[in-house]
């Protein structure tokens, strides 16, 4: 398969390898700083050990997103009702969008992720304790999955879940959906709540490697879309698309 040309203009690639540079020595240090409280939650049961790696991630993307110029702006935290757990759904385009989604939703959450993160040192560890984690290529791991997202909202949880199943590398708004979040949502009656991400990619430009520009990025939940009775994955999966898509195209810039 032939790679695909970067549309990013070269002084803007070479300064974006140096801001990565920069962004991966602030992630590091800052990680150090909250290494010894994640250590301490790794050791607590949960729910509580999730509350609390969230509430800590959430001070730490706090100091590096700003640090690295790409500060959030989070809108329509009201549509979570206390007391009530959600399926987040959010669209995914870049690598940033991670440690973006998860502590950007408001209480505790798991999100659903790729198991071979978690071998890196150090940050396995860290990024073990705010997931559910698949192989996707394993079909026991992918069974396994659903259940543990199940155990995730009957803790009281929120499970965020980007639904289009890998980063969106085409022109389209939005790709297809897969069906798992909505079997997820079927089975278990939680509403799902839509949240949009905006300008990751404008942060992490598509067809480049090791590139991080700064800028602002946004997080918009929509209101909670409640499971009807007469609901199928199907029907759900087009009514939740429909509409993700229109609201992303009329948002973003």
């Amino acid at each position: 398969m032939e790679k695909q040309k970067s549309d990013t203009p070269l002084i803007l690639r070479l300064f974006g390898h140096l801001w990565a540079f920069w962004g991966l020595i602030v992630f590091v240090s800052t990680m150090i700083v909250f290494l010894i409280p994640f250590l301490i939650i790794y050791q607590l049961a949960e729910p509580r050990r999730t509350y609390l790696f969230i509430a800590f991630s959430r001070v730490w993307m706090g100091i590096f997103l700003p640090l690295v110029g790409c500060p959030l702006r989070i809108r329509g935290r009201e549509h979570f009702i206390n007391g009530e757990n959600y399926i987040v759904l959010c669209n995914h385009n870049a690598l940033i969008d991670v440690p973006v989604s998860s502590p950007g939703i408001p209480g505790g959450n798991k999100t659903i992720a790729k198991i071979e993160m978690a071998k890196i040192p150090v940050f396995g560890m860290i990024y073990t304790m705010g997931s559910v984690l698949v192989d996707r290529n394993s079909e026991s791991s992918r069974r396994e999955s659903f259940s543990k997202m199940k155990a995730v909202l009957a803790m009281g949880l929120h499970m965020c879940i980007y639904p289009e199943g890998t980063r969106n590398k085409t022109d389209q708004p939005l790709k297809s959906f897969h069906d798992g979040a909505f079997k997820l949502a079927i089975d278990t009656r939680k509403a799902i709540i839509p949240a949009l991400l905006f300008n990751s990619r404008k942060a992490m430009p598509l067809n480049t490697t090791f590139v991080l520009l700064p800028h602002p990025l946004a997080m918009h939940f929509l209101p909670a879309i409640p499971i009807e009775v007469n609901d199928n994955i199907e029907s759900l999966k087009s009514r939740v698309f429909n509409i993700m898509t229109t609201y992303y195209t009329a948002n973003r810039k």
